[in-house]
C-alpha cells in the first residue's frame, strides 16, 4: 500500500466544491492520499466539506495550487483524463491499465493522474504535460460523467490493482526526469529551433506539441535530459559562433 502514496490525485479549476468534496470522499475509499487542486472556484466551503463526510482530512491535507506547474513539478509521470480523441495521436490507456502503469511508474516517484474542469475538460496546454490519457468507457448517448465519479472510477482500479496480488512491474531503475526539468528542456528546445529557424516563432505551438508528444512517450532520465540539453547548448554556441563569423 506505500504505492498509493506516491499517487497524486489533481483537480484543475474545479468550479463546484460539491465535486471536490466527492473526489476526497472516493480517495478516502481507495486508500489514496494525496488531493491536489489547481485554481479552485469557490473553495474551501461547507459544500466540499459536507460532500467529504468522513475525508475532511483528506480535504484538510490537500494542496491547492494557482499554477498547474506547481502541481506536478516533481512528479515524472502524469496521466490526464481525457473524453473524446485528440487531433494529435496520443497513447490511450483504459482505468485498469491507467491503474497498472501509475503503480509501475510510483515505484520510481511521485505520479499524477489530472483531471479537467468539469464544462470543459484538460486544455492542449494541459494535455501537454501528460505522457499517456485515460478515458473511461460509457454510453455514447450520454458521454458525461460527474467529475466525483470518475474521481471514483480511477481510484477504484488503482485500489483493486494494488491489493489484487498483482505485482507492477518495475520500469527502470534510473533516476526519472521530474516534470519541472522536462518542461525546462523544452523551454530549451523551442528557444534553439527557434535560434536556427527551424521552427517559425510566430506559430511554433503545432510542431512543439508533437514533439512533447514523442518524448513523453520516451519518458526520459534525468541523465538523458541532461545529454539532449547538452546537445542544444552545443548547436546553440555553434550557431552563434556561425553569426560571429558571418559578420566578420
Amino acid at each position: 500500500m506505500e504505492l498509493l502514496k506516491a499517487i497524486r490525485t489533481v483537480l484543475i479549476r474545479p468550479t463546484h466544491p460539491g465535486n471536490v468534496g466527492a473526489a476526497a470522499r472516493a480517495l478516502k475509499n481507495m486508500g489514496l492520499e494525496q488531493l491536489c487542486l489547481v485554481a479552485p472556484e469557490n473553495y474551501p466551503g461547507p459544500e466540499a466539506t459536507a460532500r467529504a463526510a468522513d475525508a475532511d482530512d483528506i480535504l484538510a491535507r490537500a494542496q491547492v495550487c494557482a499554477r498547474l506547474d506547481e502541481a506536478i513539478g516533481d512528479c515524472h509521470f502524469v496521466v490526464g483524463t481525457s473524453a473524446r480523441s485528440r487531433r494529435i495521436s496520443w497513447p490511450f490507456l483504459d482505468p485498469a491499465a491507467c491503474a497498472t502503469r501509475l503503480l509501475a511508474e510510483a515505484q520510481r516517484g511521485p505520479v499524477a493522474v489530472m483531471f479537467g474542469q468539469e464544462r470543459t475538460g484538460l486544455t492542449n496546454d494541459e494535455l501537454d504535460r501528460c505522457h499517456a490519457l485515460v478515458h473511461i468507457p460509457t454510453n455514447p448517448d450520454y458521454p458525461s460523467i460527474n467529475l466525483g465519479c470518475a474521481v471514483q472510477i480511477i481510484a477504484y482500479e488503482v485500489y483493486r490493482t494494488a491489493t489484487g496480488g498483482n505485482t507492477a512491474p518495475v520500469i527502470s531503475s534510473d533516476p526519472p526526469a521530474r516534470i519541472e526539468d522536462i518542461e525546462l528542456f523544452y523551454r530549451h528546445m523551442e528557444e534553439v529551433l527557434t535560434r536556427i529557424k527551424f521552427i517559425d516563432p510566430e506559430n511554433p505551438r503545432l510542431l512543439m506539441r508533437r514533439l512533447r508528444r514523442l518524448f513523453n512517450r520516451a519518458q526520459l532520465d534525468r541523465n538523458e535530459v541532461n545529454i539532449l540539453r547538452g546537445i542544444l547548448t552545443a548547436v546553440e554556441q555553434s550557431s552563434r559562433e556561425l553569426d560571429i563569423n558571418n559578420t566578420d
